[in-house]
């Protein structure tokens, strides 16, 4: 398969020490060539792999000189995309790096796509699909334990365990069409309901493994959305800057004075929360405050993990009584703060409205109670701690998917296998569970998925 030679800007736009433009393709080096004088006669064709030079970019239709660079290049296959690529390292500037993309482009180099890089190392061979949308997971990461979790599958950690699941399906099936093809072949043992459902368990057992890591591996992948809730003036702001470490959200005694929603992502124990906070939830005349209310009601609904604050130096009142009542159900952390003040909440009251809700004493304002907080938001999802070193997690929502669907298709062979159904017709839930796995790892998949799924990249990626 043939491709155009594409370049595309690598690094983030904006002011830095440097910046890269990554050519990928038959002509890279020639066309890096055409613009790039080196300290030496060498010509960059003539250069060893995977070497780097200095010199200057220069316009060959006027022989101006566009930038001082330094040239990466390396030669496929082993290489990202196992084709031929040259990068290009100048200054940081917005109109640098420009001005030499612009100068690749104008000689022989098209512009890639969203992440086409990532998708010629899958149409070459060199990853899978899993591998790939594993690099995105590795640049959108927002701890380390989400980053190894990314690490583990761009190193081929999930993509070992699907072939292998697909290989016990496939030898299987070649059993089962041997014994219907040729039943005169005596030395074949004969496939019976026994053996078929001894192989069906255990590829069950396998896929539900997986499954399992799905929650942890998810929230890993896109954080656990945490909504603080509560009525005005609990201290629900406070809270959100002492989890950021940071004054994002305006505190103060006025009830009302957050208006809208408050968004941050912050890492507690190795978990990322996609932190919100809310308006406090009360009737009010105020029509911009009765809108943030209202958002607030709305994001309640969506949330993974509920932070309910209530304030330990007053009673507690019918919206306090309210909220219990809204989040029934749910993953909530009581938290009852401002305890540094004299308590007038009815502790005994509370504790009989969370039922078995954690609940935190802090105080705010004088540091207190954070860690305990982190500690039981930790515990509530990963018991306490997330081991990364030797697991497989699951965390992309496609994968996810297509396990379940080959979880269900397994099942269903699993049942006909139980109703004694002849075993050519279980082999065709055998199957769509091969194609399923197939899916996740790009080994039988549309077209049209591929081009959506890397579109979803960064564009030098």
């Amino acid at each position: 398969m043939e491709f155009d030679t594409i370049a595309a800007i690598s690094t983030p736009m904006g002011e830095g020490a440097i910046a890269i433009v990554r050519l990928s393709g038959e002509e890279s080096i020639s066309i890096a060539d055409k613009v790039f004088k080196g300290i030496t006669e060498k010509r960059l064709k003539e250069v060893p792999t995977h070497t780097i030079h200095y010199g200057h970019l220069f316009d060959p239709k006027n022989g101006q000189i566009v930038e001082e660079v330094m040239v990466s290049v390396m030669r496929g296959p082993k290489t990202f995309t196992k084709e031929d690529i040259v990068e290009i390292n100048c200054h940081g500037g917005i109109v640098s790096v420009n001005r030499v993309l612009q100068l690749i482009l104008n000689n022989g180099a098209v512009l890639a796509e969203p992440g086409e890089f990532t998708k010629r190392a899958f149409l070459n061979g060199r990853i899978d699909l899993s591998q790939a949308e594993a690099v995105m997971d590795l640049i959108r990461a927002k701890t380390d334990r989400a980053m190894n979790v990314a690490l583990g599958q761009i190193e081929g950690r999930l993509s070992k365990l699907i072939r292998h699941l697909r290989q016990e399906i496939l030898e299987t099936l070649a059993h089962v069409e041997v014994n219907i093809d040729y039943p005169e072949y005596e030395d074949v043992e004969e496939m019976t309901h026994k053996m078929l459902k001894e192989k069906t368990s255990l590829i069950h057992s396998e896929i539900k493994g997986l499954l399992q890591t799905s929650e942890q591996g998810k929230i890993l992948r896109e954080g656990l959305s945490t909504v603080i809730i509560g009525r005005p003036n609990v201290g629900k702001s406070s809270l959100l800057n002492s989890l950021v470490h940071e004054n994002k959200a305006i505190v103060t005694d006025i009830p009302g004075t957050t208006r809208d929603v408050i968004e941050e992502y912050v890492n507690v124990r190795g978990v990322p929360l996609k932190l919100l906070d809310t308006a406090g939830i009360r009737e009010t005349e105020d029509i911009v405050e009765r809108i943030g209310v209202e958002r607030s009601r709305q994001v309640l609904k969506e949330a993974d993990l509920l932070l309910l604050v209530l304030n330990s130096s007053d009673p507690l009142t019918v919206e306090d009584e309210n909220l219990f009542k809204a989040v029934v159900g749910m993953d909530v952390i009581v938290i009852v703060n401002k305890t540094d003040l004299p308590q007038q909440i009815e502790m005994d009251r509370v504790q009989e409205l969370a039922h078995n809700h954690k609940i935190i004493a802090t105080s705010l304002l004088e540091d207190r109670g954070i860690d305990e907080l982190e500690e039981a938001i930790a515990s509530l999802f990963f018991a306490g701690s997330i081991e990364t070193g030797d697991m497989t997690y699951v965390s992309n929502s496609r994968h996810i998917a297509l396990l379940n669907q080959a979880l269900h298709s397994i099942e269903e062979a699993t049942e006909g296998i139980d109703l004694g159904i002849p075993i050519d017709i279980v082999q065709i839930d055998l199957t769509r569970t091969w194609e399923l796995l197939g899916e996740i790892i790009g080994e039988s998949i549309h077209e049209s998925l591929i081009d959506q799924l890397f579109s979803q990249f960064c564009l030098g990626k």
